[in-house]
Order: C-alpha cells, then sequence, then structure tokens
C-alpha cells in the first residue's frame, strides 16, 4: 500500500475520532465551535429513543466508536500484511474490510442491547447504567474475562501478527481479515460492554481501552 493509502487510513481514525469528540458535546458547544455541520444531529446522535430511528443512531454512534477505538489497535497487523505484499500479492483493503465488518457487526449487537437497557430501565438515555447490580456485574464478567484461556488465546494472535498472517495466509485477504477482526473481538468485547458503566460516550474511557 502507498503511502497515500496510508495517510487516508490515518485522517480516517481522525475523523472519527472528531466526530466522536462532537457527539460528547451538547447541541450549544457544537453551535459555538460553528465546527461541524448539524450540530444538533451529532449531540444527540448518542442519546436513545425506542423507534427506528434511534436504533440507527445508536447502530451509527457504536460504529464510529468502534473504528476510533480497534483501527489503531490493528495497525501493526495491517503493517505486517502490508509487508507481505513484497513477497506475496496482498489486498490490504479487503483485509480492512473485513476486519470491520465483524466491528460492524459488533456495533449492531451492542446498539440493541443498549437499546434494551434503556427500554427496561437499566441504562439512561446516554448509556449508562442506572443499576448498580448491572454495573458490578458487567465489572465482574469484565475482570474475569481478563484471566480466561479464550482472551490469553486471542491476545497471543494479536501480538504476533507475522505467525498468524503466515498461518491462514491462503484463505485470503478478505477471510484473513474476518479472522483478525473476530480475533481482536475476542480479546475486547468485554472491556467495549463497560462502556455502559462508565458512560458510552466517556472519551476517558474510549482512549484508555484504545491504549489498553
Amino acid at each position: 500500500m502507498t503511502r497515500w493509502h496510508w495517510i487516508g487510513l490515518y485522517g480516517a481514525i481522525l475523523v472519527t475520532w472528531g466526530l466522536l469528540y462532537a457527539m460528547s458535546l451538547s447541541v450549544g458547544d457544537l453551535r459555538e465551535l460553528r465546527a461541524i455541520y448539524g450540530a444538533e444531529f451529532w449531540a444527540t446522535l448518542c442519546v436513545v429513543s425506542p423507534d427506528g430511528a434511534g436504533f440507527f443512531r445508536l447502530f451509527l454512534m457504536w460504529s464510529l466508536m468502534s473504528i476510533a477505538m480497534m483501527a489503531p489497535t490493528a495497525l501493526p497487523a495491517f503493517a505486517t500484511y502490508d509487508d507481505l505484499g513484497a513477497v506475496a500479492q496482498t489486498n490490504l483493503w479487503k483485509l480492512m474490510l473485513g476486519y470491520l465488518v465483524v466491528w460492524i457487526g459488533f456495533s449492531l449487537a451492542a446498539s440493541a442491547l443498549q437499546l434494551a437497557l434503556f427500554v427496561y430501565g437499566a441504562a439512561d438515555q446516554l448509556g449508562q447504567s442506572t443499576s448498580r447490580y448491572l454495573s458490578a456485574a458487567l465489572l465482574a464478567i469484565a475482570g474475569a474475562y481478563q484471566f480466561s484461556h479464550v482472551k490469553e488465546a486471542c491476545l497471543s494472535k494479536c501480538r504476533a501478527p507475522l505467525t498468524f498472517f503466515m498461518q491462514y495466509f491462503d484463505e485470503g485477504a478478505w477471510r484473513n481479515g474476518l479472522r483478525l477482526g473476530l480475533v481482536c473481538l475476542g480479546c475486547c468485547w468485554a472491556l467495549m460492554c463497560l462502556a455502559f458503566v462508565g458512560g458510552v460516550m466517556n472519551l476517558v474511557f474510549m482512549g484508555l481501552a484504545t491504549v489498553l
């Protein structure tokens, strides 16, 4: 992949983080900044309403959040696959698309979960848990999962992308991307669910989760 393709990828990541920042602001703050068209839309994107339009907004919000948080974590794997192009034909864009499809699927499930929690009174309009039992359960599940064999197996593959790709290289870029996305999901799904504890649009949480 050429240098300009990498610039485009980094630019897309920055744009998604910029949109997340806009969504975390109030409508009044956005109007004062006068930086983004459609201030009301971006500021209310993460607010739940129990209808089709509300679900679509949630899905878009979770998709942006997943891309902003999970694309940077996959950059070393993308670079490794790109380097393999020097000795074999590769298609990095198909790899990235397959990877993102997995996280978009997760976003669909997370949107449905957030809407259900809101409808049953377990979370507020911004997706933060209103039940100490739910918060405690999510924290306990996430904590226990960090020490599970499944998490360790997924993490070992993420830490050795060259070995991972050499093992499945013949399956092609698309299937490798799907497999990479599933491995990454196996590492991070419990951590992502903690968004319901700290607040779905908590930028501090998102930043820490991306680094971790």
